[in-house]
C-alpha cells in the first residue's frame, strides 16, 4: 500500500513539473508572439504608429489600396493561426487576459475589412487619416522640430499618391449622404494643419530643407484642391446610401467595441430603467434647488410628468444663471483642473497624476464636432504631455448665440466636463495606465473602459461633495450622465430600429434636457457613427456593477482610494477582465 502511495504521488508530482513546464512553454510561445505583434502592426499603419508612439515609421503614409488591405488582413490571420496554436488556459493569468484582447482585437480588424467595409463607403475616415498624417507628427515634442518638419515634408511629398488610392478605393454609390458631406467639411482640415502648425516652424529649417517642405506643402495643396472637387461632383452628387448600418451589423458591432457580456437588449433595458431613474433623481433635486428660491413652495405628491418636466428645467435654468465670460473658458478650465486635483488628494479619491498637462486653445482643424477633448501622448510616448483642448467660442457669433452655448456649458458644467477630460477623469486614469508594463494592453485598450471611466468619476467626485455638495453640481451632473444615457438609446434605435431625427431631437431636447445645437451635433454623429455612443453608459454600468460588488465583498475594510487606484493599475481592458483579475475569477474567453 506504501508503494503504491508513493507511486502516486510520484506520478502526480511528475504531472505537475509536466504542467509547470507546459505553462511556461506556452508563456514564452506567447511572449514571442506579442513581441512580433507590436514590432510589426507599425508597418501596416504608419500614420497610428506615430499616434501611439513608435516613430519608425514617421516618413510613410498608410497604404489603403486592395493590395495594402489584403496585407493587413494575411498579417491579422497569421496572428490569429499563432494564437490558435497555444493554449490559452496554460498561460499566466495577465498572459490570458492580453490574449483575449488580441484575439479580440484580430477578429474585429477581420470583421471589418471582409464584413462592415468601411473602407469604401466612409469618406470621413481618410480625412482623418490624412490630417492625422501630419498632426501626429506635429502635436507633441517627441523629437527635434527639424526632424518632425522633415518627416512632415516627407509624408506631404506622399500625399497626391495617398489621395489617387483613396478615390480607386472608395465606391461613391455605397456612400450614405451625410458622411459624403461631412467629408467635405473636413477635407480642409489639412488645410489648417499646414497653415497653424507647420508654417510658424519653418524658420528652424536650413534653405534646402525649407524649399523640399514648401514644395511638399504645395505639391498637397493641389492634390487636396483635385479630391475635394472628386468628392462635391462624382460622390456627394450619387452618396444616397443608407446610414442605418441595421440590426445584424449593428450586433456585431456593438459586440466588438464594447467587449461585454450585455446584449443591445439588455443595454436598452438597463438604459431605459436608468433613464426613468435619473429624470426622478433630477426632479428630487430640482425641488431643494427651487426652495432655496421659492421656500414656501407645497410640491404635490403625486405630480404629473409635466409638472415634474418644468421643475426640472426651473432648477437648471437657475444652474444656467452662473456662466464663465466669452474669453474667459481656459481660465475657468484651469482653474478647475487644480481644484479637482486638490479635491482628489484631500478627499482621498485616487492618487494624483504626475506627468505634464497643459490646457490649451482647441486647434482651429479640430474644432466643430466638440467642445473639449483630452489629447494623451500614445502608449509608446509616455512622460510627454497631456492637452486637455477646449473650443474657444467663435469671434463672428453675436452675443444671442454666446448666451445659448453657454446655457450648456455654463459654470457647472465646465466643471463637470474638467473632471471627465482631466482629472479624475481621461487625464489621470491614462497617466495610471501608461504605467503598466505591458505595451500590448496599451495597444488594446478598451474605449468602453476609458469613457465609462471618465463617468463614473465624476459621480463618484459629486458623492464626495464637490464644490461643498451644491445641488447645482449635483444636477448638472445628472443632466450630463443623462446625456450618456440618451446616446445609447439613440445609438441603437437610429440603426436598428429606425428612429427618425424628430424622434431623437425630442430625446434628447425634451428627455434629456440638452440644448438644441447640442441635440442637433449628436444627430450627425449618431448618424456617422454607431456603436461608439454607447460606450459612455455601458462603461459607466460596468464601473459601477464592479465598485459594488468590492464593496460587498470587501464590507467594512473597502477603501475608496485603495480600490481605485487598484482597478487604475491594470491599465485599460474592458472591466469584465478587470473583475476577473481582482477578484480571482475565471478569465473571460
Amino acid at each position: 500500500m506504501n508503494v503504491l502511495r508513493s507511486l502516486i504521488n510520484t506520478g502526480a508530482a511528475c504531472l505537475s513539473l509536466l504542467s509547470l513546464s507546459m505553462g511556461q512553454e506556452m508563456n514564452q510561445q506567447f511572449d514571442t508572439l506579442a513581441k512580433d505583434y507590436v514590432d510589426q502592426f507599425p508597418t501596416l499603419s504608419p500614420v497610428q504608429a506615430t499616434q501611439v508612439g513608435d516613430h519608425r515609421y514617421d516618413s510613410e503614409l498608410d497604404d489603403v489600396s486592395e493590395t495594402g488591405r489584403l496585407a493587413r488582413r494575411s498579417f491579422h490571420q497569421s496572428f490569429l493561426d499563432r494564437l490558435g496554436a497555444i493554449d490559452l488556459d496554460t498561460l499566466s493569468r495577465d498572459r490570458q487576459v492580453e490574449a483575449a484582447l488580441l484575439k479580440h482585437s484580430l477578429s474585429e480588424a477581420i470583421w471589418s475589412n471582409d464584413v462592415l467595409q468601411e473602407w469604401a463607403w466612409n469618406p470621413t475616415q481618410y480625412t482623418q487619416l490624412t490630417g492625422g498624417a501630419i498632426y501626429g507628427l506635429m502635436a507633441r515634442e517627441f523629437a527635434p522640430i527639424e526632424k518632425r518638419l522633415q518627416h512632415a515634408a516627407d509624408r506631404l511629398e506622399k500625399m497626391p499618391h495617398l489621395f489617387e488610392q483613396i478615390r480607386v478605393t472608395l465606391v461613391p454609390d455605397r456612400v450614405p449622404a451625410v458622411h459624403a458631406e461631412t467629408a467635405v467639411k473636413q477635407n480642409r482640415g489639412l488645410l489648417s494643419i499646414m497653415d497653424d502648425m507647420i508654417i510658424p516652424k519653418m524658420g528652424s529649417l536650413d534653405s534646402k530643407e525649407r524649399k523640399r517642405l514648401e514644395d511638399a506643402m504645395a505639391s498637397a495643396r493641389a492634390a487636396l484642391e483635385v479630391h475635394e472637387t472628386w468628392l462635391k461632383e462624382k460622390v456627394v452628387t450619387v452618396a444616397k446610401a443608407n446610414f442605418r448600418i441595421g440590426a445584424e451589423l449593428f450586433d456585431q458591432k456593438l459586440s466588438f467595441a464594447l467587449q461585454t457580456p450585455l446584449t443591445r437588449l439588455q443595454v436598452r433595458e438597463r438604459a431605459d430603467a436608468e433613464f426613468k431613474r435619473c429624470r426622478k433623481e433630477m426632479y428630487d433635486v430640482s425641488k431643494r434647488i427651487y426652495l432655496k428660491q421659492h421656500p414656501f413652495t407645497a410640491f404635490p405628491e403625486k405630480p404629473s410628468e409635466d409638472y415634474r418636466q418644468a421643475i426640472i428645467r426651473s432648477g437648471l435654468e437657475i444652474t444656467y444663471q452662473d456662466a464663465p465670460t466669452r474669453d474667459g473658458i481656459v481660465k475657468a478650465a484651469e482653474e478647475q483642473v487644480a481644484y479637482a486635483n486638490q479635491f482628489i488628494k484631500d478627499n482621498h479619491i485616487v492618487t494624483p497624476a504626475t506627468e505634464p498637462l497643459e490646457i490649451i486653445l482647441m486647434p482651429v482643424f479640430q474644432r466643430g464636432v466638440s467642445f473639449a477633448y483630452c489629447d494623451s501622448p500614445g502608449p509608446l510616448d509616455r512622460g510627454l504631455k497631456t492637452y486637455y483642448a477646449v473650443s474657444p467660442i467663435p469671434e463672428d457669433w453675436t452675443d444671442t448665440q454666446v448666451k445659448s452655448f453657454l446655457r450648456e456649458y455654463n459654470t457647472w458644467s465646465m466643471h463637470d466636463l474638467s473632471m471627465h477630460e482631466a482629472i479624475p477623469g481621461h487625464y489621470l486614469q491614462l497617466a495610471h495606465a501608461n504605467k503598466y508594463p505591458s505595451t500590448l494592453r496599451a495597444l488594446l485598450s478598451s474605449g468602453t473602459f476609458i469613457e465609462g471611466w471618465a463617468v463614473y468619476s465624476e459621480r463618484v467626485m459629486v458623492d464626495a461633495g464637490y464644490l461643498d455638495g451644491d445641488d447645482r453640481m449635483r444636477l448638472i451632473n445628472l443632466k450630463w450622465y443623462l446625456r450618456g444615457i440618451t446616446n445609447a438609446m439613440i445609438d441603437q434605435a437610429i440603426h436598428v430600429d429606425g428612429m427618425t431625427e424628430e424622434e431623437a431631437m425630442r430625446l434628447m431636447i425634451e428627455g434629456g434636457f440638452q440644448e438644441e445645437r447640442e441635440a442637433a451635433g449628436k444627430w450627425t454623429r449618431a448618424q456617422l457613427t454607431s456603436a461608439q455612443l454607447s460606450t459612455y453608459f455601458v462603461g459607466t454600468l460596468e464601473h459601477w456593477d464592479l465598485r459594488r460588488e468590492m464593496e460587498k465583498v470587501l464590507g467594512k475594510v473597502f477603501n475608496m482610494k485603495t480600490y481605485h487606484d487598484k482597478l487604475l493599475s491594470f491599465g485599460s481592458p474592458p472591466v469584465q477582465f478587470v473583475k476577473a483579475l481582482m477578484l480571482d475569477l475565471p478569465i473571460p474567453k
